[in-house]
């Protein structure tokens, strides 16, 4: 597994300093920090056992120490704050976010691999309480509402270099046979374009159908959706245990 650079992980860590309010308990930016990295093995990360734990845990510490030695952090018996420097860094990072900056996002989110994305799609599954599997009867990943359940209640379909049409036939054959809920995941805006096109109400092609009923999503937004809600896995469990 393998694990960012220090340098990697500062701007995160003043991020999510940033995001709460300027100050946090470092025991509480350990497992946040995970959900910044998809390559990361978010369950091998918190496990105690494995050695990975302290392998992160001291990634971070020596992240904070170099903020600290820049005086972008203040640490003090675990609890990290935010200075006003490394507020001036986060903010000046926001305004560089141009245009050029979000293709290089997008850029970085299609050398995602196909497995990537199946991989965080099961592991949103999870979070959000359905069974998740890949590979089931040829479709990308499927969730089910519990593992006996026999409805499959969403299918995902993963368009990374593959056929759209393709993708599309499955996932209308998913709903036409037990209404599942039909995503197709895409890795470029020129995919979005192409499936929005297939899937228009205006169209007379065999995928208007479900044209109404299909959400496509691009892997910049999975990569955001996984990262927010692995990052509070451990609340939302809590909130919903029964």
């Amino acid at each position: 597994m393998p694990y960012p650079s220090v340098e990697r992980v500062e701007l995160p860590l003043l991020q999510e300093l940033a995001a709460t309010g300027g100050a946090e308990h470092v025991r509480f930016l350990y497992d946040r920090l995970v959900a910044y990295f998809p390559q990361l093995d978010v369950r091998e990360v918190r496990a105690v056992a494995n050695g990975h734990r302290r392998q992160w845990r001291r990634l971070v510490q020596r992240a904070g120490r170099s903020l600290d030695e820049r005086r972008e952090i203040e640490r003090d018996r675990g609890r990290w704050r935010l200075t006003e420097r490394g507020r001036r860094r986060v903010a000046e990072e926001e305004i560089q976010f141009s245009l050029s900056d979000a293709r290089a996002c997008e850029s970085e989110s299609v050398e995602l691999t196909h497995a990537d994305v199946q991989r965080m799609l099961v592991e949103v599954g999870r979070v959000l309480g359905h069974f998740a599997e890949v590979e089931f009867d040829y479709y990308d990943v499927v969730w089910r509402e519990a593992e006996s359940s026999p409805r499959l209640s969403h299918v995902f379909e993963v368009q990374h270099k593959g056929n759209l049409d393709a993708a599309l036939a499955k996932l209308k054959r998913a709903y036409d046979a037990q209404r599942s809920k039909p995503f197709l995941v895409v890795a470029s805006e020129r995919d979005t374009n192409r499936a929005e096109r297939q899937l228009s109400l205006a169209r007379t092609g065999p995928f208007r159908e479900i044209g109404r009923v299909t959400t496509i999503l691009s892997f910049e937004q999975l990569r955001r959706l996984h990262r927010a809600l692995t990052s509070v896995e451990d609340t939302l469990a809590r909130l919903f245990e029964r």
